[in-house]
């Protein structure tokens, strides 16, 4: 996101917007370990005084804070009251909670709902199961480069291969430099598997004992809205396990997908019937 790259306008008016907005998104992306001053200006293209003056602006209207300790820049209160808002409107969570709550009661393991932010995934909902040992891999608010995770892998595997490739590239860099154990062409390979299978499984990846299976939730358009996932041990991940799973998994973002139809096609305006003249006889 190279803000800087845009045409020069009035400092005070729509590109300062654009400019502020570019960076609220930005730091959303970094979800739960914040922002820095050096990250901002390097990923934005601003230099520090614009960065600076932007981040006051958007401090004062609550939508971004900065933590006094680490001096980085975390959403700020107001960001979240929106989001909760927005969320009554594009309610994914709301439609996907009966799901959740269904798959860890039946499983008694831990279920989870992901969202796709750019080329990562974020985690928007954990919802724990009664299995003594859990895993405790993925909380919510944390986020991973698509492809990494079970339900993050079922949303990359559901888009088309040239978007797939685009974000393996963008994400090139992080892969290598935190998950080595997945180079670019493995995930190709997962996609690959996933696709086959109608389902994603992170055979313990990230961490070892933690295994995850996941599928993608589609929208009208067949394009992944989000994903759903089951984590638990690696001992109670076995063959015929993730079949019967996989099966539930799937039964269930069929019933988010289809609430989802329900809601929007309930907001769409009704069109007019056509008017049809009859000739005379």
């Amino acid at each position: 996101m190279n803000m800087a790259a845009r045409p020069d306008r009035d400092q005070t008016g729509a590109q300062s917007v654009d400019r502020a907005l570019g960076l609220l998104s930005l730091i959303g992306r970094h979800a739960d370990r914040g922002a820095g001053l050096t990250d901002i200006v390097n990923e934005s293209g601003l230099n520090k005084p614009t960065a600076r003056r932007l981040l006051l602006a958007l401090m004062r209207a609550g939508l971004v804070e900065q933590d006094e300790a680490s001096r980085r820049y975390f959403l700020g209160e107001e960001a979240y009251v929106l989001g909760s808002l927005a969320s009554r409107r594009f309610g994914l969570l709301q439609v996907s909670m009966d799901s959740l709550l269904r798959m860890s009661k039946k499983t008694e393991d831990t279920s989870f709902l992901s969202v796709r932010r750019d080329t990562f995934s974020v985690c928007l909902y954990r919802e724990e199961g009664t299995y003594p040992v859990r895993t405790h891999a993925l909380q919510a608010g944390f986020e991973h480069p698509l492809g990494v995770g079970a339900g993050s892998l079922a949303m990359l595997a559901a888009l088309p291969d040239t978007e797939v490739d685009a974000i393996l590239a963008a994400n090139e860099t992080v892969l290598t430099g935190t998950y080595p154990m997945l180079p670019v062409e493995r995930i190709r390979q997962d996609v690959a598997l996933t696709r086959e299978n109608g389902f994603a499984l992170n055979p313990g990846l990230i961490f070892a004992n933690s295994w995850g299976i996941g599928v993608a939730i589609r929208g009208r358009d067949g394009r992944p809205s989000g994903a759903l996932s089951i984590a638990a041990i690696d001992s109670r991940m076995q063959p015929a396990r993730q079949v019967e799973l996989a099966a539930l998994l799937t039964a269930e973002a069929t019933r988010v997908e289809e609430r989802l139809t329900q809601m929007f096609s309930a907001r769409e305006p009704a069109l007019p019937k056509p008017q049809i003249k009859r000739q005379a006889r």
